[in-house]
């Protein structure tokens, strides 16, 4: 569990390596700009908020450093945050990571390992490392210092459109959306938590009543491909009673075609995927709404985007 406080304390202690990044009007909704972020998404301010924590602790071996597990997002962060702080990354990822992902891994100074073709197995590679090395381990989304840097999102989102009603965000293993949802929750605003019909951690957890694995795949999986939604998101959305919504692949590719489209942003597939909830109608959100979408990664080969006609 995360609470406001831990949120508010992560942007202060965030604050001089993150960017505050755009929020903009569009179709008469807004956008939070999070593929702006360093590293293409929202992740450093996780990773910098869980290493700095690590490093006022004195668990932050600047021999040893960090490891981290990841689609790539997660790993590009953690590895940015290691390299700006002075320490050593290892980052496992699973075989199906995208290549640019993995590039960029390397160019950060990273050593990385593909294991698997799923997010699970690079995971699980991951905590054994940590076992023989000691390195301090930056969870993708499931650790309270990670959640709450997240949640430095909804801060600026609140700050920037104070009268928002709804902010609308893609679940894959939830950090993101427990930071936003526990923010959110503190400013009576209602969060909308979108997955892909092939990766539904949240929604199947909420269905079990606690986390569960499920099977995982489909555009979105590289960003969205965790196989069960963190402890820390699945108590947030109990917490704020919040709902999932389920969008296929076509709505998905459909979102992030249109944000190129109409607005010549390229986003990944992750990102689309709260814009699907929206365009969808699957959404259940009010026309008189005020809307803010979260775009949480542009980490994609723009050649996969359809030219215009």
């Amino acid at each position: 569990m995360i609470n406001l406080k831990d949120v508010l304390e992560a942007a202060e202690r965030i604050a001089p390596f993150v960017r505050d990044t755009p929020l903009f009007k569009a179709d008469g909704r807004y956008f939070k700009a999070e593929f702006t972020q360093h590293t293409g998404s929202f992740k450093p301010r996780g990773s910098f908020n869980r290493l700095l924590t690590a490093r006022e602790a004195g668990e932050l071996d600047p021999e040893v450093g960090v490891v981290c597990a990841s689609g790539g997002n997660a790993g590009l962060a953690a590895a940015y945050a290691a390299s700006t702080l002075g320490v050593p990354a290892t980052v496992f990822v699973p075989t199906t990571a995208p290549a640019m992902k993995v590039a960029e891994l390397r160019a950060l100074g990273a050593r990385v390992h593909q294991i698997g073709d799923q997010y699970a197995e690079a995971y699980e590679a991951a905590g054994r490392h940590v076992a023989e090395n000691g390195a301090t381990f930056v969870h993708a989304y499931d650790q309270p210092a990670v959640a709450a840097g997240a949640g430095t999102v909804a801060l600026e989102i609140l700050r920037d459109l104070p009268n928002v009603t709804h902010i609308v965000v893609a679940v894959g293993g939830g950090g993101l959306f427990a930071g936003i949802a526990t923010v959110a929750a503190e400013h009576g605003v209602r969060v909308v938590a979108v997955e892909p019909e092939r990766a539904p951690t949240l929604h199947e957890a909420l269905r079990a009543g606690a986390p569960v694995d499920v099977e995982v795949s489909g555009v979105a999986a590289d960003a969205l491909g965790a196989k069960r939604v963190g402890d820390i998101a699945f108590a947030a959305a109990q917490r704020a009673s919040v709902n999932s919504i389920l969008v296929g692949d076509e709505d998905i590719i459909a979102a992030r075609q249109s944000l190129w489209d109409q607005r010549r942003l390229v986003v990944e597939h992750g990102a689309a995927t709260a814009l699907a909830g929206v365009l969808s109608g699957r959404s259940g959100i009010d026309a008189a709404a005020t809307v803010a979408v979260v775009l949480c990664g542009a980490n994609t080969d723009p050649g996969s985007l359809v030219a215009p006609a």
